[in-house]
């Protein structure tokens, strides 16, 4: 909308890190922000995903003097159709398939990309699997992100072995900062988990 680039100006004046955007389309570039995810959709068929519509921002994202940051986008089935499976006009992997989205990954990796982003879409009934997530992360080397369907503490517990956690319409649905809270404390917990050290046996 009209109101993109402002709202992105806004949100780089009111902060003190960098604002990185997540477009949803060529329409969502904007030179007030640092940098923004550089992205193909990787698990879908449509050319124009994987690389026709990345070709159209190209030019102006280096006009802008924008960091792109290359990004390999995994659209994951998510028990319901999202917005995002509907507009992408492709099928999501199936949750059931943790081998196939391994597959994709360690492509995603070899083709040079910087991040790996699992999404269940926006307004997932379902998040992304824990065993997806796991396997992914244990298969490839760059940073991965989940999103998508992820409504409770439980939610991100569960999808703390990413490098980042995504969580868009759960929040702005929420009144109030008790979501939030709940959100960051879980995440913390699940951190302080895997940062203990499992004991080998008695002395």
């Amino acid at each position: 909308t009209d109101h993109f680039t402002p709202t992105v100006a806004a949100i780089k004046q009111a902060v003190s890190i960098p604002v990185v955007l997540f477009p949803g389309s060529t329409q969502q570039i904007s030179g007030d922000a640092d940098a923004i995810l550089f992205l193909s959709l990787i698990s879908s068929r449509n050319a124009e995903l994987l690389i026709g519509q990345q070709v159209k921002a190209a030019p102006g994202i280096k006009q802008l003097d924008l960091e792109p940051i290359p990004t390999g986008y995994l659209l994951v089935e998510s028990g319901t159709l999202t917005a995002t499976e509907y507009m992408s006009n492709s099928k999501p992997l199936p949750r059931a398939k943790p081998d196939i989205a391994m597959a994709h990954a360690l492509a995603a990796e070899y083709l040079g990309m910087r991040l790996l982003y699992l999404d269940a879409g926006s307004g997932g009934k379902l998040p992304v699997p824990t065993e997806m997530i796991e396997a992914c992360a244990s298969y490839v080397d760059i940073p991965l992100i989940v999103g998508g369907g992820i409504h409770t503490g439980e939610h991100a517990e569960r999808a703390v072995r990413a490098s980042f956690i995504v969580v868009g319409n759960a929040i702005e649905q929420s009144t109030g900062r008790s979501l939030l809270s709940e959100l960051a404390d879980a995440v913390h917990r699940a951190g302080a988990k895997r940062e203990t050290p499992t004991p080998t046996g008695a002395g």
